[in-house]
């Protein structure tokens, strides 16, 4: 399934004007989607709020996930039943429903993910009606593996998983399977790398991670071209052009592929135009890729990018 991933509505992706990001949530839904994923920290409940507005008036059924945990700094202390009474209730304000579809801990550390205590909070949250269910985002494959672990987790995102990331077809998509915990894949384009724009002299806004964030110096790196060096990542961006058929765009190429592969529920692509987000649901209609598809990104990976990630996350 095709999702929206709502974090360019929010910040961190250069401006995306109000009628912009209303327009690319309306636009999304009107081609089919039906899951929308977002955050708290994502401009501080300025995604929230859009998806708030949408929800508001008449609309197609749509399921809304958000991430609580990053607005304090990723403490084990600071993961506790009050503050995510707090923020919940921050982000119910901002979406303008009583009980949010799905919760997740946004990228905790991984002592968080082995606290049994934060995960009977979440359990009580669930009983009291607050939240429908809840799961975890993660940096790491091993972060992963914890949470898949853990008995009422519903869900895993992930970023570890597109072109340029094929570790989690170890280990994590099997074991997501045999538990029955469904796996996110955001941030599927690799930072719109794997959309094929981009060249050695693309420029990016100073608001915009993908300037900002080259070596990690905000955030966790691997969220930033999926961590791979920017030079190495043009050079497999040229090599899969070769593998894309008639009929698709390269983006809609790396999407197809994140589908196809057993074990993942939804995958998360942002937009920041309507365009986008049309040409990124349509990918739900596309045939599935074929082994050779499949054998020639791997190709592309073991040869040119492995060395730089599989190692790190």
């Amino acid at each position: 399934m095709i999702g929206l991933g709502a974090w360019q509505i929010g910040d961190a992706w250069g401006t995306v004007a109000d009628d912009d990001a209303r327009q690319v949530v309306r636009a999304a839904t009107d081609a089919g989607v039906t899951f929308i994923d977002t955050a708290d920290v994502y401009g501080s409940g300025r995604s929230e709020r859009f998806i708030g507005e949408y929800l508001a008036g008449d609309h197609p059924p749509v399921f809304v996930a958000t991430k609580m945990g990053r607005r304090v700094d990723q403490l084990p202390e600071n993961y506790t039943e009050e503050n995510f009474r707090a923020w919940l209730n921050d982000s119910r304000s901002n979406l303008g429903v009583d009980r949010i579809d799905l919760v997740q801990l946004h990228c905790p550390p991984t002592a968080v993910l082995e606290d049994d205590d934060v995960f009977s909070a979440l359990d009580g949250l669930v009983e009291e009606g607050l939240i429908a269910s809840y799961g975890v985002s993660v940096e790491t494959t091993e972060q992963a593996l914890i949470a898949i672990a853990r008995p009422n987790v519903a869900t895993v995102q992930i970023i570890l998983l597109n072109c340029l990331r094929l570790k989690p077809l170890e280990r994590v998509l099997p074991t997501a399977r045999t538990r029955g915990v469904g796996i996110i894949a955001r941030v599927p384009l690799a930072s719109g790398l794997l959309s094929g724009r981009f060249d050695a002299r693309t420029t990016f806004a100073a608001d915009d991670h993908r300037n900002f964030n080259r070596r990690g110096e905000a955030f966790d790196i691997g969220e930033t071209f999926a961590g791979v060096p920017y030079d190495v990542g043009l050079s497999a961006v040229a090599h899969l052009r070769e593998l894309v058929p008639e009929g698709m765009t390269l983006s809609q190429f790396a999407l197809r592929w994140v589908m196809d592969q057993p074990g993942v529920s939804t995958v998360i692509p942002g937009a920041s135009t309507p365009d986008q987000a049309r040409a990124n649901a349509a990918v739900a209609q596309m045939p599935s890729l074929t082994d050779e598809h499949f054998a020639g990104v791997r190709r592309i990976y073991d040869d040119l990018v492995r060395p730089h990630v599989h190692h790190r996350w």
